[in-house]
């Protein structure tokens, strides 16, 4: 008899897998992901970590305070929302994807498929 938790693993463990054949195709951009194959973890649940920051594509960055955006994920309404720490803003298309990513990751473990859910 399978548990939650291992039904959640195996959905989680399919769908790295699935997102990394179709980045590997061509198919899917690396911004469009729900799952994170650096940390094995479905994007929402890993994105505040440092690995996360790109100061070039400005992921999670500030460009005008030269700092890393918090992250705050919120389960309820299922929407994530990253600012600066310093200004209150800091906001990037790049930024922009990563949330939506996010929300997409997590409205999908939630059984509520977005937009990015394909």
């Amino acid at each position: 008899m399978n548990t939650v938790v291992q039904l959640r693993t195996s959905n989680l463990d399919l769908r790295l897998a699935q997102e990394d054949r179709l980045e590997d195709a061509g198919r899917l951009a690396p911004d469009d992901r729900m799952t994170c194959h650096v940390h094995g973890r479905w994007i929402h649940q890993c994105a505040s970590s440092a690995a996360h920051v790109n100061q070039v594509t400005r992921h999670r960055w500030c460009r005008e305070c030269r700092t890393a955006l918090t992250v705050a994920v919120d389960e309820l309404t299922l929407t994530v929302h990253m600012s600066c720490p310093a200004c209150g803003d800091g906001r990037s298309a790049a930024t922009r994807r990563l949330e939506a990513a996010c929300e997409a990751s997590l409205s999908y473990t939630k059984g509520r498929p977005a937009a990015l859910a394909s």
